[in-house]
């Protein structure tokens, strides 16, 4: 029906006849001139009809937004004056010759020619209009080049992309397993899989050597702006390999991609920084590395000041207290002040203690806070040399339990460099490792894995044993601008020390055999040691795009509920499809009036 795409005319078609199909984008009358805006999937182009034919010009004025239309016309240069640098076919024009309309539009609920702002709840609900916005098309086809990129280079490296199973059995790893009743084998369910952890780790025992996957992956979970119920992963596991060098490997491949297909170049090495490191100078393992702002802990200078609200923490075994200078931020008034501490209170913080530095040469009486009357001036001057604070800074506290600390003045320190102005450079990519193996949970009283129950620790089975709490795993994850774009690590591939985590993990050999049995068995029959590492897709391309949230960069997300507006998502099904499962379903209690 066509000979060429809207978005491919140039120059190197003048004079030339072609037949186009797509959706009007705009339509102009100017003075018996009518001007079309012809859009496809690769562009636009303007194709202009005139009087002198009358049969394709009465349709051309019968036309609308959004109807879909073919055309025959000839390629011809645009008048002087008259080139759009705008447009990637801007230098040309396309005079209609026929023309025939294949199918008639209703006026869309979603403008798709302009920038009207139109709520995210009508985008989805009509994300078949949403997705023919250029701006939406634009990004669908940086994912499409994202996913391609990555994929030639993972098979110039010798990977196998290998399929993994969606219906799998549960395991915990984590968040909620989306659950599948089998109507086959009453009484028993199906998960979706969080990620294809097991199987690519069954993979490597096969002998597959080194495997990939463009995969979904599934998780009830609760959900944030980088967070969706079905997400796509970049799934690597590769054996013969240590930490260091799947790094590099890794490097070379995001280099490329970032090089070929938004021409960026990123650092030749990637930094790297403990997990240790990352919580003590950013309050979170995920550093936003543009940000110049550092946390610093000034609790061995409050352990003996009167001043509880300091000292408490400071003297507390899960307590830390920390500043953040903040670089000429001594203007910002009391409501914004305000404004900040009722930020940090949504990550547990009871307040937001500050000094402004107005003159830093006249020593305590160039300072102004509501605090320093709880301060012994020797303190006040100790934390102004270590803060290297100057004229015109301000300096937050936090004093709290150490997680508290960590999450909510981090949290300030993302949202302070981001709002003063203070990032620097474009991008900048960073290595976090030398995680803990496990994290204490005080409400079960046990240990978690940091990552997950598979990931290697540094140290033997003997030392594991005697001081979890202090064994580094051999995890490593790549962050970027403060986003985790992808984690992985080093797996465990003897079956004796898998069985000395999990019970570290408080599951005994029962319950870890009949959970994860498959595994164990696997693992006797020659396992090699193995690693790997998953991206998230849609986080990345999030990045590379620019967009604020990973729904626009999937085409068909779900809401912020984990519904589906276009297809009204999840729903309820018929009774014959419940009996036939074995299923029956309980109404929900009815809420009390107050």
């Amino acid at each position: 029906m066509r000979s060429h795409y809207c978005g491919e005319i140039n120059e190197t078609h003048l004079d030339q006849e072609v037949e186009l199909c797509g959706w009007v984008h705009k339509r102009r009358d100017h003075g018996g001139v009518i001007f079309i805006d012809l859009r496809d999937r690769e562009g636009i182009v303007q194709v202009v009809y005139d009087p002198d034919r009358a049969d394709s010009f009465a349709v051309a004025e019968s036309i609308r937004s959004e109807y879909v239309i073919k055309l025959r016309g000839r390629v011809r240069a645009r008048p002087d004056g008259t080139i759009n640098a705008k447009m990637k076919t801007g230098k040309i024009e396309v005079l209609g010759l026929e023309l025939e309309i294949l199918n008639h539009s209703e006026t869309p609920p979603i403008q798709v020619d302009g920038d009207i702002e139109v709520n995210e709840e009508t985008r989805l609900r009509y994300r078949y209009i949403d997705l023919r916005r250029p701006e939406m098309l634009q990004k669908i086809r940086l994912r499409r080049d994202v996913t391609l990129n990555l994929r030639r280079f993972l098979e110039d490296e010798g990977f196998y992309e290998i399929e993994t199973p969606f219906l799998t059995k549960a395991t915990p790893e984590g968040a909620r397993d989306y659950l599948v009743p089998s109507r086959t084998h009453q009484n028993s369910f199906f998960a979706l899989p969080q990620s294809p952890q097991l199987f690519k780790q069954l993979l490597m025992i096969a002998g597959m050597d080194r495997y990939y996957q463009v995969v979904r992956c599934f998780r009830d979970e609760d959900l944030r702006a980088d967070r969706q119920p079905e997400f796509t992963q970049l799934d690597i596991e590769t054996s013969f390999l240590d930490e260091h060098q799947i790094m590099a490997l890794m490097e070379g491949m995001v280099r490329r991609l970032f090089n070929e297909v938004i021409d960026v170049q990123l650092p030749e090495q990637f930094p790297q920084i403990s997990y240790a490191q990352a919580m003590e100078l950013y309050g979170t393992d995920r550093p936003d590395l543009r940000n110049p702002l550092l946390l610093t802990d000034v609790g061995d200078l409050m352990q003996a000041v009167e001043f509880k609200v300091f000292s408490g923490p400071a003297n507390s075994e899960d307590g830390r207290v920390v500043a953040l200078k903040v670089p000429g931020a001594a203007s910002l008034s009391r409501k914004e002040i305000d404004d900040y501490t009722q930020f940090v209170g949504i990550y547990g913080a009871k307040g937001l203690a500050y000094i402004k530095v107005n003159d830093r040469s006249a020593g305590i009486d160039g300072l102004q806070s509501p605090i320093l009357k709880f301060l012994p001036d020797n303190v006040v001057e100790d934390i102004m040399q270590r803060t290297e604070a100057q004229s015109g800074d301000i300096v937050f506290f936090g004093a709290d339990k150490t997680k508290v600390v960590n999450e909510s003045i981090g949290a300030l320190r993302d949202k302070m460099g981001k709002d003063q102005g203070l990032l620097e450079g474009q991008w900048k990519p960073v290595w976090v490792i030398d995680f803990p193996m496990f994290d204490w949970d005080e409400k079960s009283n046990r240990w978690t894995a940091l990552h997950h129950p598979f990931t290697a620790p540094s140290c033997d089975q003997d030392t594991l044993k005697k001081a979890p709490g202090q064994a580094i795993s051999r995890a490593y994850d790549l962050v970027l601008n403060g986003t985790e774009v992808g984690g992985g690590s080093i797996r465990i591939h003897k079956t004796d020390m898998q069985q000395v985590v999990f019970d570290l993990l408080g599951m005994a050999t029962e319950e870890s055999q009949e959970k994860f049995g498959f595994l164990l068995d696997a693992l006797k029959y020659g396992c090699p040691p193995h690693g790997g590492i998953a991206f998230g897709l849609d986080r990345l391309v999030m990045l590379m795009s620019g967009a604020s949230t990973i729904r626009d960069v999937m085409a068909f997300p779900k809401t912020q509920t984990a519904a589906c507006p276009l297809t009204s998502a999840p729903a309820m099904v018929s009774d014959a499809q419940l009996k036939e499962l074995g299923i029956r379903l309980r109404k929900p209690p009815v809420q009390q009036a107050e």
